[in-house]
């Protein structure tokens, strides 16, 4: 399913197209994952992919990810073991979304992944069984902050995409986002790892361009 308020893009037929309010920031986006996600699915899992991500390496699926309610890439800032994960890429069970709606659950504006992952952990593990993947797990099954493209089954992060489909992939993508602004936080990683694919550039278009569309 793709959840979209873009009803003219051309879409293969194994994809069904779901009508949603535009989002038009984090918190939106937020509120729509905790709140709104959970009745459209229909199986024990799904796979949460947004633009800037998808699975890389289909052989690396591993049944037993489907032993956890929820993983993502792990988060290397976070050292109290609390660092599972990201939401850009995640597997996340239907037990997993319905705690979310259940009424001790606390969203206080922060990102989604980081209000299960993190404030309400504790709560899901201890109300609701939730089970978090650990980290060696979480690592085979996306790449983000952490790991390398090549050696999880997905990823997740715009910097990731030159990896993962090669720079002139990746120039093109750019070309077709709506709202570049958004990859601002990322201009250094992006320019750094232009420069290290020998693609001087294109990285100084990209900065030029990511600072044209800030102003």
């Amino acid at each position: 399913m793709l959840f979209t308020d873009d009803c003219t893009a051309a879409l293969p037929p194994t994809v069904r197209r779901v009508e949603i309010a535009p989002l038009h920031s984090s918190a939106q986006y937020s509120r729509f994952m905790l709140g709104e996600l959970a009745p459209w699915i229909t199986t024990s899992h799904c796979l949460v992919v947004q633009w800037d991500g998808f699975i890389v390496n289909p052989h690396l699926w591993d049944t037993r990810f489907l032993d956890y309610d929820y993983i993502g890439a792990s988060w290397p800032q976070f050292a109290d073991g609390h660092d599972v994960g990201n939401g850009g890429f995640s597997l996340r069970s239907r037990r997993l979304l319905d705690a979310c709606l259940a009424q001790g659950f606390r969203y206080d504006g922060e990102a989604e992944d980081l209000a299960i992952c993190r404030t309400n952990r504790k709560m899901l593990e201890i109300d609701h069984a939730i089970r978090f993947a650990d980290r060696e797990t979480a690592d085979s099954f996306s790449a983000e902050r952490r790991g390398a493209v090549s050696c999880a089954f997905g990823f997740h992060g715009a910097f990731n995409l030159i990896e993962a489909v090669g720079v002139s992939a990746f120039q093109e993508t750019y070309r077709k986002l709506d709202h570049r602004a958004t990859l601002r936080i990322d201009l250094w990683p992006i320019f750094l790892k232009l420069l290290k694919r020998g693609a001087i550039a294109s990285a100084l278009r990209f900065a030029s361009s990511i600072k044209r569309s800030h102003c």
